[in-house]
C-alpha cells in the first residue's frame, strides 16, 4: 500500500482512549441484535427509522442481516412488522403515528438523548420558550424539538452568528437545551452570548452534551500539543466525530476523519513522527483496529496507549426485549 522506507524515523502513534462506542451506541446495536434474535425467528420484518447511529460499517452490517431502514413510516410495506427508532431519538407526532398505524415499536432512543426532551418538555410546561442549541438538520435536533409543546416557539441555534441575531418574542420567558455531540468550547462560547443577550436565560453550561463526548473531546485535547498529526475514525455525518476532528484542525495540525482503510492519508502520515488516533463514539470497535493495523503495517511504528478516563456507564435494553435471566 505504501513504502515505509520512505520513513526517516520511526513513527509514534497513540491511540487515545476513551474512543469508540458509548453506552447509548452500544445499547442501540444490542437492540437490533436482539430484535434479530426475537423476531426473525417469527418471520417478522424488521425497520429502523434512520440509521440506528451515524456509521457506515454499523449500518452495512444490519443491512447484511436483513434489516430495513427508512426515512418515513410510509416505506413500512407489511403493518405485522417491528419498527426501532434510532438512538438518535423521534418526534412525538412519528411515534403517535406508529400508535395509529398499531405498529410494534421499540425504541432505542439513547437515554441521555430523552434526559434533553424531558428537559425541554418540563421548560416548556413552564411557559418558556426553548432555544435549541444544535445542527440543524441532524435527526437528534429534530427528535427534540419534535418532542416540544406545541405552546412553546423553539429556536435552533447553530452558531455564534445565530446566537448574536436571534430574535425572540419574550426575552425574559427562555430557557436552552443542547443537542448531546456538540464541541464543549463551540457549545459555551454560543451559551455565553445568549446569557448575555438575555440575561434570565435559564440552563446549566454544557449539562446536557454527553459524557462520551465530554470524555473524547477532552482527551484528544490533552494529547494535542504532542501529536503532528490527527485521525478520527468515523462516519462523515456523525456529529461527535467531526467535533473531534475539529479539535485538531482548531490547533493547526492535520485531521482526518476517515471511515474505511482505503481512506488513510499514507502520503501525508510518512511526513511526520507522532500520529494521534481517535474514534467517534459510534465507530466499532473492530473498525478502529483494522485501521491502526493497517497503518502499522506499512509503516515502521510503535503503538501507545494514552488514557485519559475509564467509562463504565451502561444502559439496561427496553424491558419488552430485554433477555430473560
Amino acid at each position: 500500500m505504501t513504502n515505509n522506507i520512505l520513513q526517516k524515523e520511526k513513527l509514534k502513534i497513540t491511540l487515545i482512549s476513551p474512543h469508540g462506542f458509548c453506552a447509548g451506541v452500544s445499547r442501540a446495536i444490542d437492540v437490533i441484535e436482539q430484535a434479530i434474535n426475537i423476531y426473525h425467528p417469527q418471520n417478522k420484518k424488521i425497520y429502523v427509522r434512520n440509521e440506528i447511529v451515524h456509521n457506515k460499517r454499523v449500518v452495512e452490517y444490519f443491512i447484511k442481516k436483513g434489516i430495513t431502514f427508512i426515512k418515513n413510516l410510509s416505506e413500512i410495506t407489511d403493518k405485522n412488522s417491528i419498527l426501532i427508532f434510532s438512538a438518535h431519538g423521534t418526534p412525538l407526532a412519528v411515534e403517535q403515528d406508529a400508535k395509529n398505524q398499531n405498529l410494534h415499536v421499540i425504541d432505542a432512543t439513547c437515554p441521555l438523548v430523552k434526559k434533553v426532551h424531558l428537559e425541554g418538555i418540563n421548560q416548556s410546561n413552564q411557559g418558556k420558550d426553548i432555544i435549541l442549541v444544535g445542527h440543524s438538520g441532524h435527526p437528534e435536533l429534530e427528535g427534540t424539538k419534535g418532542r416540544i409543546p406545541s405552546n412553546s416557539i423553539v429556536y435552533i441555534v447553530t452558531n455564534q452568528e445565530d446566537a448574536n441575531s436571534l430574535i425572540v418574542r419574550d426575552k425574559n420567558n427562555l430557557a436552552y437545551i443542547t443537542q448531546t455531540t456538540l464541541s464543549l468550547d463551540d457549545t459555551k462560547e454560543i451559551i455565553d452570548i445568549l446569557k448575555e443577550r438575555f440575561p434570565i436565560l435559564t440552563g446549566q453550561n454544557t449539562k446536557n452534551i454527553c459524557y462520551a463526548t465530554q470524555n473524547r473531546q477532552q482527551a484528544v485535547k490533552k494529547i494535542i500539543p504532542k501529536i503532528n498529526m490527527l485521525i478520527i475514525v468515523g462516519s462523515q455525518n456523525s456529529s461527535n466525530s467531526n467535533r473531534l476532528k475539529e479539535i485538531g484542525t482548531n490547533h493547526n495540525i492535520p485531521s482526518y476523519l476517515i471511515d474505511d482503510v482505503k481512506n488513510i492519508p499514507f502520503e501525508d502520515i510518512l511526513k511526520i513522527k507522532h500520529l494521534g488516533i481517535s474514534a467517534g463514539a459510534s465507530a466499532p470497535k473492530d473498525l478502529i483496529e483494522e485501521i491502526i493495523f493497517t497503518i502499522k503495517e506499512n509503516t515502521d511504528s510503535i503503538l501507545e496507549i494514552f488514557e485519559d478516563t475509564k467509562e463504565d456507564v451502561v444502559f439496561h435494553l427496553p424491558k419488552e426485549i430485554r433477555p430473560k435471566k
